[in-house]
């Protein structure tokens, strides 16, 4: 049986991440002496998640036991959605260009040659680590991180049913992906702070990025006012109201599709992920925050929409560092050094093509995360940049689904390959 956490009282523990969140916004708050300095080196963004996953990983709280990262994955980021696209520019998106799309796709190939490389790079060091026969065989359990890294949860669940890794040892592939994704996300919120050297080292144009968010900016100037307690009420009223439309929509089409056609039925199909809730949620919910962005409700961004949907944003960074445990790198080393230098090629993909096409950093982390994150990671490296780019986070993440599994059972093919099964 695992340790128990010191505090198991969600209430406990929400107290305990939103005095992290206190504590990073007030010193990062001071322009002066140390945490000035601080601050220019490690964004507060970062701060916000690490802080969490050193709690995790001393013990004094764990995700698992807890129903926090639930809350704020199913409640508060469609909420979040929905304010963050309330002043949004459609068309100012579409004018980004193809980069974001192509940066996208660069890092759904390097998460499938990534797999077999690593495996084959891993075999000359440790060829047990990527051995295993039958339903055993460490191929197939890589098949469910593949399913994750392109698509998400849902994607990751038919790799499972369709290549069927040994249940028992499939905690250990859970393992992987929470250590390697999180410490990825990690580095790739330290690098936001550092976004204007990256990009001078890409020779990206950034302008178009540029123009979105002061127009937004502008906008959100234009309609400024001080907000009263009704503007308060009405900008939850319209947050909630679209999450519990998005939870009920999502629960019919899913419910509609699995009892309707067989081919959502079948786990193992690769049109399985399409009855998933949670996408069909997150869907839904930034589709009402467009069309709501087309009507006189824009106008509540004066009164800070965007930011209590930053609130949500920044609780969700708390609960998404919870799931990291620092000290679980060294549990199996040979999982983990595959997770590694498979990710590191899925990076050296996205910055050799960042570089050719002069790709900003924006597009590099966003098309990374819709990736490996998907949509519960990729609107929050997208906001840290500017809260109106959330948006372009979630649009990528559903590329994301729709390509996970085919993505997937292709880089399982060719993991098959390397392992030489």
């Amino acid at each position: 049986m695992e340790d128990m956490p010191v505090f198991t009282n969600d209430a406990v523990v929400l107290g305990l991440l939103m005095i992290s969140l206190g504590f990073v916004f007030y010193t990062s708050s001071i322009k002066t002496g140390f945490w000035a300095k601080f601050y220019k080196i490690v964004p507060g963004v970062l701060m916000c998640y690490l802080i969490p996953a050193i709690l995790n990983s001393a013990g004094l709280i764990d995700s698992s036991v807890s129903n926090l990262y639930f809350v704020a994955s199913r409640y508060l980021l469609p909420a979040s959605l929905v304010l963050m696209t309330l002043s949004i520019d459609l068309k100012a998106i579409f004018n980004l260009g193809p980069k974001a799309l192509i940066m996208f796709f660069a890092a759904t190939i390097g998460i499938i040659i990534g797999g077999p490389i690593a495996i084959l790079l891993i075999s000359i060091v440790s060829p047990d680590t990527v051995g295993g026969a039958g339903f055993d065989a460490t191929w197939r359990g890589l098949s469910t991180l593949a399913g994750s890294w392109i698509g998400g949860g849902a994607n990751q669940a038919a790799m499972l049913e369709i290549y069927q890794y040994n249940p028992e040892k499939y905690g250990g592939m859970v393992l992987v992906d929470i250590v390697v994704a999180n410490l990825w996300m990690a580095i790739v919120l330290l690098g936001v702070g550092k976004s204007d050297r990256i990009d001078r080292w890409l020779q990206a144009d950034n302008s178009a990025i540029t123009e979105l968010k002061d127009k937004v900016s502008a906008y959100t100037e234009s309609v400024k006012r001080i907000p009263s307690l009704p503007d308060f009420i009405i900008i939850l009223a319209l947050a909630f109201g679209a999450v519990g439309i998005a939870h009920f929509g999502a629960d019919e089409i899913s419910s509609f599709l699995v009892s309707t056609f067989e081919v959502f039925q079948d786990k193992k199909s690769s049109l399985a992920s399409f009855s998933s809730e949670f996408f069909w949620m997150i869907t839904i919910a930034t589709a009402i925050g467009i069309i709501l962005s087309f009507t006189k409700f824009k106008q509540y961004e004066g009164a800070g929409a965007s930011k209590v949907g930053s609130i949500f944003i920044y609780v969700l960074v708390a609960t998404i560092g919870m799931k990291m445990d620092l000290g679980a790198v060294f549990d199996n080393p040979g999982l983990i050094a595959i997770g590694l230098v498979w990710m590191a090629i899925h990076v050296i993909i996205l910055l050799v093509t960042a570089k050719l096409i002069k790709a900003p950093y924006f597009f590099l982390a966003v098309g990374s995360q819709a990736n490996v994150g998907g949509a519960a990671s990729a609107p929050v490296v997208a906001a840290a940049f500017h809260p109106s780019l959330a948006t372009v986070g979630v649009l990528l993440a559903v590329f994301g689904y729709v390509v996970g599994t085919y993505g997937a059972i292709l880089c399982t093919i060719l993991m098959q390959l390397a392992s030489g099964s």
